[in-house]
C-alpha cells in the first residue's frame, strides 16, 4: 500500500493506526487506497506488536439479570474508549477463583468484578497483579477501586415508602452472607427503627434467588398472620415472594405489598410491575470502565470509590394496606 500512494510505510502505519501527525491530505490518500484494496486492520496483530491486549476482564453471575444489564452497558462504555471485554461466568459449579483465573489467562489488563464475595485481602492480592474494580460491594480501606450504590440508603427508601403508605408490619427477606447483604439488612433495621417500628422487625432467611423468595413466602403463609408488606434482598427474590403469595390466593398489593431491589429487566415486566430500587446500571458501568482505564492509561495509583445514590422506583406491587 505504501508503494501505491508513494509514501513511507511509517507514514501509512501512522494513518491506519489513527496516530496524529500526517496531514489531512495524506490521511485521505491512505484511507482511499485502503478502501480500494479492501484493507482491514488486523487488531490482534496490532495488539501483539504493542504488547497490549486492551481487554477488560469481567466476572459476571450468569444467573443475575442485573449483571446481564451491567455487562451490556460495560460493553458500550469499553468500546467508546477503545477497549473490549472478556467475560467469565460464575455458576453453581464455577467459583470466583476459577472465573478470575480465566480472565487472567486471556490477558485481561484490568478486572471488573461484579458483586465479588471474596475477602478483601484476596481482592487486594489480585489487585497487586492487575488493576481491580469491584462493582456493587463496599470494601473498606482497600487500595482497589470501588463503584457501588448506597445499599443501606436504598433499602431505607423502600421502608420509608411503605411506612408512608401506612404499613407497620413490614418483613424483610435477607440476602444471606456477604457485605452487600449486610448493608441491605442494616438498611432495613435502621429504617424500621427510624419509624418506631422496632417491634415489627422481622428478618427471614433467604438469598439472591427466586426459590429463596418462594420459601420465605411459604414460611409467612404458614404463620398465624401475614405481614402487610414484604421487602426482598433483590428483584429475583421479590418475584419469588410475589409468585408464592399469588399462587396461594393472596392478592398483591391488595393484601400484601411486595418490593425488591435492583430494578432489573424482570421487575419491569407487566406481569410483575415490581416496586424496587434502581442501582443506575449504566452509570455504574461507565464509572467502572473509567476507573480501569484510568489505572491503565493515565497511571492513576490512588484508590477511588464512587458511591451512587439509589433511586426508588414505585410500581404496582405496593399500595396502602387494606
Amino acid at each position: 500500500m505504501a508503494a501505491r500512494v508513494g509514501l513511507s510505510t511509517a507514514s501509512v502505519s501512522l494513518v491506519l493506526r489513527g496516530v496524529p501527525g500526517p496531514s489531512e491530505r495524506t490521511r485521505q490518500r491512505v484511507l482511499q487506497a485502503a478502501a480500494e484494496l479492501g484493507y482491514k486492520a488486523d487488531r490482534n496483530a496490532s495488539l501483539l506488536a504493542s504488547r497490549r491486549s486492551r481487554l477488560l476482564g469481567v466476572m459476571v453471575d450468569i444467573h443475575s439479570p442485573f449483571h446481564a444489564e451491567l455487562v451490556e452497558h460495560l460493553h458500550t462504555a469499553a468500546e467508546e474508549v477503545g477497549y473490549d471485554l472478556v467475560l467469565s461466568t460464575l455458576t453453581r459449579t464455577r467459583d470466583e477463583q476459577t472465573a478470575v483465573e480465566t480472565l487472567l489467562a486471556f490477558r485481561s489488563e484490568a478486572l471488573i468484578l461484579l458483586g465479588p464475595v471474596a475477602p478483601a485481602d484476596t481482592l487486594m492480592a489480585l489487585h497487586h497483579k492487575v488493576p481491580v474494580v469491584a462493582v456493587g460491594r463496599r470494601i473498606t480501606g482497600a487500595e482497589l477501586d470501588v463503584v457501588r450504590t448506597a445499599d443501606e440508603d436504598g433499602v431505607g427508601q423502600i421502608v420509608d415508602h411503605l411506612a408512608g403508605l401506612g404499613h407497620r408490619s413490614i418483613a424483610y427477606v435477607d440476602g444471606g452472607k456477604g457485605v452487600i447483604a449486610t448493608d441491605r439488612r442494616r438498611g432495613y433495621r435502621t429504617a424500621m427503627r427510624r419509624h418506631a417500628l422496632d417491634e415489627h422487625i422481622r428478618i427471614l432467611h433467604g438469598d439472591n434467588t427466586e426459590a429463596a423468595g418462594e420459601r420465605a413466602a411459604r414460611h409467612l403463609l404458614d404463620g398465624a398472620e401475614l405481614p402487610t408488606a414484604v421487602v426482598a434482598f433483590n428483584d429475583q427474590c421479590a418475584i419469588g415472594v410475589l409468585t408464592a403469595l399469588t399462587r396461594a390466593g393472596v392478592t398483591v398489593p391488595g393484601e400484601v405489598s411486595v418490593a425488591g431491589y435492583d430494578d432489573d429487566a424482570l421487575s419491569r415486566l407487566s406481569c410483575f410491575n415490581l416496586t424496587t430500587v434502581s442501582q443506575s446500571a449504566e452509570e455504574q458501568a461507565r464509572h467502572a470502565v473509567a476507573a480501569g482505564v484510568e489505572r491503565l492509561d493515565a497511571g492513576r495509583t490512588e484508590p477511588q470509590e464512587v458511591v451512587l445514590p439509589p433511586r426508588l422506583v414505585v410500581r404496582a406491587s405496593t399500595a396502602a394496606p387494606s
